[in-house]
């Protein structure tokens, strides 16, 4: 769509005084396609409004904190969170249908182990829960990228947000 230029006058610094009665809309060939009247254009851009946006969720738990799976037995330290899936199709698609997770929650890295290996995982919250066994960690790296707090959870070493 084109202003049609004789129907508005713009203040090139502030646009305060800009009043469009009407809308062209020109092909390529410079030929006038379509004109629409401001009613029709506040009727259809009224249709056109998003709907209330839901509030944004926050994170249960916090870069640094001890969690544990809800389900399988390993548990970790969060060292970066997405605020929803952001993994690929292909680990989506690779959990069994009726343990897939929702993607509209956040998802959790963790430094991760259990009995007999440590690993990195890709969590979804509602599959976490706090650990309270208060038991140390032994993931290789921890240390480069934590320290221990006196509450047993972990202070990033260096943090970047996102």
């Amino acid at each position: 769509m084109v202003f049609e230029p004789h129907r508005f006058n713009p203040c090139q610094q502030c646009h305060t005084n800009l009043r469009v009665r009407a809308v062209l809309d020109i092909d390529s060939g410079g030929r006038v396609i379509g004109y629409w009247n401001m009613s029709e254009i506040r009727r259809v851009s009224e249709r056109a409004k998003p709907r209330a946006k839901r509030r944004a969720r926050t994170a249960k738990f916090a870069v640094g904190a001890v969690v544990r799976h809800r389900f399988y037995p390993f548990r970790g330290v969060v060292f970066d969170i997405d605020p929803v899936f952001a993994n690929t199709e292909e680990w989506w698609l690779a959990i069994p249908e009726e343990m897939r997770p929702k993607k509209n929650q956040p998802f959790y890295h963790l430094l991760a182990e259990n009995a007999e290996t440590e690993y990195i995982a890709y969590v979804s919250e509602q599959n976490l829960l706090a650990d309270q066994s208060g038991e140390p960690l032994r993931h290789p790296k921890l240390s480069e990228l934590f320290v221990e707090g006196e509450d047993g959870n972990y202070r990033a070493v260096y943090f970047q947000a996102h």
